[in-house]
This record gives C-alpha cells, structure tokens and sequence, in this order.
C-alpha cells in the first residue's frame, strides 16, 4: 500500500460537483477515506481570498472555489491523548494539555488539537480559537477562546505581556551553580527573548534540579533552548538534550496562568494542583 502524502488542488466548475467524488476520482482514494480526512481537518476550500478547512461533506460550493486534499495517512492516524478540562468561563475555556497534544494544527489536519478537542467535547458546542502556544512535548495549562471577540482580547493581553505564565521544569545537572534567580536575555530567531529561572531542589545525587520558571516572551522553545544554553537541558528534550533521556516525556509544565478576565472583568489565576505536575 502506498502511504505517500497526497496534496491535490481542483477547481469546482458547478455547484453539482460534489468535491468527495471529484477528489475521489483525482487522488484513488476511498470516498470513506476522503470523508475522514475531512472531519479531521485535512480538506480546505478557497473562496475568493479566504481558505478554511472543509468539514461538511454536503456542503454546496459555487463555481470557481477549489478545493485542497492535504492527505497523509500516517497524521490522520494518530489518536489525540485527551486534554482535562479545568475551567469553563464561556467565552474561553482552560485546559491542562498533556504531552503529545497540539495547541494548533496545519494543513494536514487538527485533530489533534486541543482547540478541536474542546469543539468536540464541550457542551454547549462553540468555536474554539487558539489564542496562544504550548510545546508538543510539554504539557500544562493552556487557553482556549471560544469566540472572535475573546480571542482578540486575550490575543491582546499576551502581546502586551500582562498575562503571568510560570513553568516548572526538571533539568539535568546542579543548578545551584547557577544565580538565584538566573535571568537570561538571549535572542531566539534574532529576536527578543526574557527567561528567569530560580532553582527550587536539586537532587540528592546532584544530577537533576527542580526550577521555577517565569517568561516575559514566548518564542518558539524558549524555555528550552534558553535552560540549554545555560548547560542544563531539561529531562526528556530530544532536541536540545542529550538524547540520553529516550523514552522520557519533556519535564516541563506550564503550571499557572494568571490575567484580567475578558469575560467576568476581574483577576483570575489559574493553577495545577501539585500532584498534577
């Protein structure tokens, strides 16, 4: 069986065409195939200059859309491990997201996502929009918009570095050689990027620390890259580890979120409770 990822484009001609059977004949596969991906986020329509994914298969498209397959078997096959919900305000929703689920998805799909997780499962059902990132590999709290107002309010409150996250992270090595806090200001992808890290435990064998974390930026892997850097990755990161670790998740979880509420105009803080970490 041929498991090469299929990445078709086709223009619908009338509103008879029915885009499962067009990408049926196009690309070989299965209209139950087609259909799945469908669901799982892997088929886009473009109309005039806007590009959503296409979930209903019934649903009428006019002369001049087209259609995208973005279809890689082995991404519409991994299982979503579940989210736990932890608040539920309305206009947005807290979830701690565990290792493996990601914030966002891409062409090839959503599924899993937390976002699509939470339009599945909460109820009422409502939209969900991302309105900021947490690793694939980590896990922790994450925020979930479920309206266009609320996610531009809440996007506005991260751009503008009101919204508190703090991490805990176990990371290889002493870390009380280090300052107490240890403030690091070294740019990622040429730009700015503000970690502080104060040490919490070190362990009796003096080869792993427990840290606390507080970030004023959120660049891509910055905890990370930012803790290698300084000579003590943490436990499980295959990227910037040693990779003596295989087999062991990313110790690192976002354990608080603190910020004005959009929705009830007031502070709230969100936190995992210790046996969660």
């Amino acid at each position: 069986m041929n498991t090469d990822p299929i990445e078709t484009h086709l223009l619908i001609e009338s509103p008879e065409d029915s885009p499962v059977d067009l990408l049926q004949r196009a690309t070989g596969l299965s209209k139950q195939k087609i259909k799945l991906a469908m669901t799982k986020g892997a088929v886009w329509v473009t109309r005039g200059r806007n590009t959503r994914r296409l979930r209903r298969v019934k649903r009428t498209l006019r002369a001049g859309d087209k259609v995208h397959l973005y279809y890689n078997e082995k991404i519409l096959a991994e299982i979503p491990p579940a989210p736990t919900l932890i608040a539920d305000v309305g206009g947005y929703s807290v979830w701690q997201k565990p290792y493996g689920l990601r914030s966002q998805g891409s062409k090839w799909g959503d599924h899993c996502t937390v976002a699509r997780w939470a339009e599945r499962h909460l109820l009422p059902e409502r939209p969900a929009f991302i309105v900021h990132r947490l690793d694939r590999a980590a896990n922790g709290l994450i925020l979930v918009a479920h309206s266009k107002t609320i996610a531009a309010a809440l996007s506005d409150l991260f751009q503008k570095r009101e919204v508190e996250k703090r991490y805990r992270a176990l990371v290889t090595g002493d870390f009380s050689e280090q300052s107490n806090p240890v403030r690091v200001e070294q740019l990622i992808d040429d730009k700015e990027a503000v970690s502080e890290f104060a040490l919490l435990e070190v362990g009796a064998d003096g080869k792993q620390s427990l840290v606390d974390v507080r970030i004023e930026t959120g660049r891509k892997h910055q905890i990370r890259r930012h803790l290698a850097g300084l000579g003590h990755p943490v436990i499980g990161d295959r990227l910037y580890g040693t990779g003596e670790k295989d087999g062991v998740d990313l110790q690192l979880t976002a354990y608080l979120l603190a910020f004005h509420c959009p929705v009830n105009d007031k502070q709230v803080e969100y936190r995992l409770a210790t046996e969660l970490l």
